[in-house]
């Protein structure tokens, strides 16, 4: 398979200095109580997992609705660059969402790079401005969470927004044994070699106006045409979309669907006119960017259309 041009992991800093992000904040640890510009700041609502040696975060929310008898799904929500899982969580909440459809909803929290909590969506390398074993984090996260929950593991996925939607794009390449389907939201995919090992469904919403990472690229960003075409050729989709158009509060949004895909793997992208670089949160038709998500994720599992 030609494999696109998408960004280089080495680009990924570059990313986070031009990052002024709509959910940047500078609280990480729990656990940790850390000094950030003279204030000290805690994450007093997440959880604790060890992975490669040091303390990792996250925030859960079980729905009441779990009863710990039938197995149910996790949903991974990425926050952004400089993102504080507890604050993401309450700005993009999906917790009403995983009580009506009894998913357990995870927040992860990210490492310090430069004193900014970020992702690493890509392998530990040399070339990396960052060498953060975050894929391996959450699939230790994962393991952990199946021994305290009753899991659905053919129903795991993911999703976020800006670099947190790098992180899920990483997790559908280099761990698409765990991974069901995913969703970015004003994100880009980097440069992987590896190929998932199962046709991967992909929702993907960004605006054309977005500062950060354009929509139609630069010569260090992926534009999402590529990004559209790289998991398109993947799955084996329809390169022909069938498009809808609609109007949410004054703003057009354009919507593409690329179907047929290998195990009925299908790509959606959202396309929002004038949108910019943030959780790009959508109401009409009774339903939301959260309830978009999940409404397309849920559709597979990790053995395709259900």
């Amino acid at each position: 398979m030609k494999k696109p041009f998408i960004l280089s992991a080495k680009n990924i800093f570059v990313l986070f200095i031009l990052s002024t992000l709509f959910f940047c904040c500078n609280k990480n640890e729990a656990k940790i109580r850390y000094d950030k510009g003279g204030i000290i700041v805690e994450n007093p609502d997440a959880q604790v997992v060890m992975h490669d040696g040091e303390k990792r975060e996250y925030v859960l929310y079980v729905p009441d609705s779990y009863d710990g008898i039938a197995a149910v799904p996790i949903l991974f929500n990425f926050h952004g660059y400089g993102g504080n899982a507890s604050e993401y969580m309450m700005e993009t909440d999906m917790r009403s969402l995983a009580e009506s459809e009894t998913f357990i909803l995870v927040y992860p929290q990210g490492s310090l790079l430069n004193g900014s909590p970020h992702w690493n969506p890509s392998l530990p390398s040399i070339e990396n401005k960052s060498n953060a074993d975050d894929l391996g984090f959450i699939e230790t996260l994962v393991n952990k969470l199946s021994t305290e929950h009753v899991i659905d593991m053919k129903k795991i996925y993911a999703c976020g927004y800006s670099n947190g939607g790098m992180m899920s794009y990483g997790l559908a390449s280099h761990k698409s044994n765990l991974i069901a389907a995913v969703g970015a939201i004003s994100g880009a995919m980097i440069e992987t070699d590896i190929t998932p090992s199962h046709p991967m469904p992909v929702i993907k919403i960004h605006g054309t106006a977005d500062d950060v990472l354009p929509y139609n690229g630069t010569n260090e960003f992926n534009s999402v045409e590529n990004t559209l075409a790289y998991w398109i050729n993947f799955n084996q989709a329809n390169t022909t979309p069938v498009v809808t158009n609609f109007n949410n509060n004054g703003t057009l949004i354009e919507h593409f669907v690329y179907a047929d895909g290998d195990n009925g793997a299908t790509v959606e992208h959202y396309k929002v006119i004038e949108g910019g670089h943030i959780w790009l949160d959508m109401n009409f038709q009774d339903t939301n960017t959260g309830k978009l998500i999940w409404d397309f994720v849920s559709k597979y599992d990790i053995n395709g259309l259900l």
